[in-house]
């Protein structure tokens, strides 16, 4: 049903954020103890910053108690992306692919549980990388952890 309710409000919020500027990137509708938290995830080539996570939620937030999709009180959140946000959908693959990509896998492949290469393909649950000069393919269940590689050095 959460699921149901957050494709809703997707449709409803990607026109919004499109006429912002910015590019609805994920809606999440999650209960996270007493409480219910609607979560949009906007992104743009420049960035987001915390004014247009602010623009984003003054945009949609009339438009929702219109729309009355929700029947619980709920808190509602504008978030970018983040650096380390997870891949778990397959458009969340094929948002960052040709970038770099950090997996941590339940059991050693080759040797090893971590890898960070190159997403170079996603299918049907499985994904591809380029590593240490190697080409593999995994499958998202294997997975601990798929995020963004982030190199601080």
């Amino acid at each position: 049903m959460r699921e149901n309710t957050a494709a809703k409000v997707a449709a409803l919020a990607a026109p919004v954020a499109e006429s912002l500027g910015y590019s609805l990137f994920d809606v999440e509708y999650v209960k996270e103890g007493p409480d219910y938290f609607l979560r949009l995830y906007i992104t743009a080539e420049a960035g987001i910053t915390i004014e247009d996570c602010e623009r984003m939620s003054r945009a949609i937030d009339p438009l929702l108690d219109e729309a009355d999709l929700i029947r619980e009180h709920y808190y509602l959140e504008v978030s970018s992306v983040g650096l380390d946000r997870p891949l778990k959908k397959e458009k969340d693959f094929l948002y960052f692919m040709g970038e770099k990509i950090e997996v941590k896998l339940f059991r050693p492949l080759e040797g090893s549980n971590n890898w960070v290469g190159r997403l170079t393909g996603y299918q049907d649950g499985r994904f591809t990388i380029d590593a240490d000069g190697r080409r593999l393919e995994l499958a998202v269940k294997d997975a601990r952890l798929i995020r963004p590689w982030v190199d601080f050095s």
